[in-house]
C-alpha cells in the first residue's frame, strides 16, 4: 500500500483553514491506511493564520498533522515545494485551504493514483462555480496547453490532485514558485508520457478573498506555458509560428510575381524568418531528444 502526504499551502486563510483541515481529517478517518500525514505550509501569513495553525497543531497533537512556517511569503508553488520536500510518502496530494475543492473526494483520488502517475480533479463536474473573469483566459489557454501536450487537458491548473512524489522531485527545479506550479507540472507529466487521469469534480466559491490577480497571473501563465512548451515540445510550440510566416511568405511571393513582377525585400525577409524559426525549432527539438537520452 502506497503512503500519501496531503500538502496544503496557506496564505492569509484564517477564515477557512481550520474548517478545511478538520473536514479533511473527518473524511480520512475511514481511509487511514491510505495516507501518512497532513502538512500545512503557512506561507508568511499576516492575518492570524500562523497562530491559528499553531493552536490547531496543539489540538490535533494525536493526529498525523504538521505545520511548517515560511518567515515571508514565497508563493503558492514555493509552499508546495516545501511540503513535497518535507514529505517521506510515496504520493503527494495537494488541495487548497480556501474551501473550494471537494476534499471528501481525496480518498477516491488517492485510490486512483495507485494505478496512475498523476490524478487531477478536473473542475468539469456538475456543480462548478467559477468566476467569469477567470474562465475567459482558459478558453484560449486550455486548448493551447492541450495542443502542446498532444492530449486533451480539461483542467490545466486544478489545485486538487495526487501525484507520485519521485516524479515531482524530478521536475522540482522546473516548477515555478507562483500559481503556475500546477499548470507546469501538468505539462511536465504529459510531455514526458506519464499516465495522467482527469477526474471530474465540483468547485465552489472560496471562503475569503482570492489572491489571484487575473491580468497579471494570466500573463505569467502564458509566459510559463511558453517556457515549459519550449523546454518539452519546441516543435509543437514553434511550428505554428513558422507556418504563419510561411503563409505570409507565400502570399507576398504571389503578390510580387503576379502583380509587381519583382521580388521585394519584404518577401525575402519573410523567407528568412520562416527558415530561421524552423531551423531553431529543429535544433531545440534535437537538444530536447538528446537530453532525454
Amino acid at each position: 500500500m502506497k503512503s500519501t502526504s496531503i500538502v496544503i499551502p496557506c496564505f492569509n486563510e484564517s477564515r477557512a483553514i481550520e474548517s478545511t483541515i478538520r473536514d479533511i481529517f473527518s473524511h480520512l478517518k475511514q481511509h487511514e491506511s491510505q495516507f501518512t500525514d497532513v502538512i500545512v505550509i503557512n506561507d508568511g501569513s499576516k492575518d492570524g493564520s500562523k497562530e491559528l495553525l499553531d493552536q490547531l497543531a496543539a489540538d490535533l497533537q494525536n493526529e498525523p498533522f504538521r505545520v511548517v512556517h515560511h518567515s515571508r511569503n514565497l508563493g503558492y508553488g514555493a509552499a508546495l515545494k516545501t511540503g513535497i520536500r518535507r514529505s517521506n510518502a510515496d504520493l503527494i496530494c495537494i488541495t487548497d485551504a480556501d474551501g473550494t475543492y471537494p476534499n471528501h473526494r481525496i480518498p477516491e483520488l488517492i485510490t486512483s493514483a495507485f494505478q496512475h502517475d498523476m490524478v487531477v480533479g478536473a473542475r468539469t463536474g456538475e456543480d462548478v462555480d467559477y468566476s467569469t473573469i477567470r474562465s475567459i483566459p482558459k478558453l484560449i489557454l486550455v486548448p493551447w496547453v492541450s495542443f502542446l501536450c498532444g492530449s486533451n487537458v480539461p483542467d490545466m491548473n486544478s489545485g486538487l490532485r495526487v501525484f507520485r512524489r519521485d516524479l515531482a522531485m524530478k521536475f522540482l527545479s522546473l516548477l515555478p514558485d507562483g500559481f503556475s506550479f500546477t499548470t507546469t507540472i501538468t505539462i511536465c507529466m504529459l510531455r514526458n508520457r506519464h499516465d495522467v487521469l482527469f477526474v471530474p469534480i465540483s468547485y465552489t466559491k472560496r471562503i475569503g478573498k482570492s489572491h489571484i490577480k487575473p491580468i497579471r497571473d494570466t500573463a505569467r501563465f502564458v509566459q510559463l506555458i511558453a517556457r515549459t512548451g519550449m523546454y518539452f515540445a519546441p516543435m509543437r510550440l514553434l511550428t505554428p509560428v513558422a507556418a504563419f510566416f510561411g503563409v505570409l511568405f507565400i502570399l507576398s511571393s504571389a503578390h510580387d510575381v503576379f502583380i509587381l513582377n519583382d521580388l521585394t525585400d519584404k518577401t525575402i525577409l519573410l523567407a528568412f524568418i520562416t527558415l530561421n524559426v524552423m531551423m531553431f525549432a529543429l535544433l531545440a527539438d534535437m537538444i530536447d531528444k538528446r537530453s532525454a537520452h
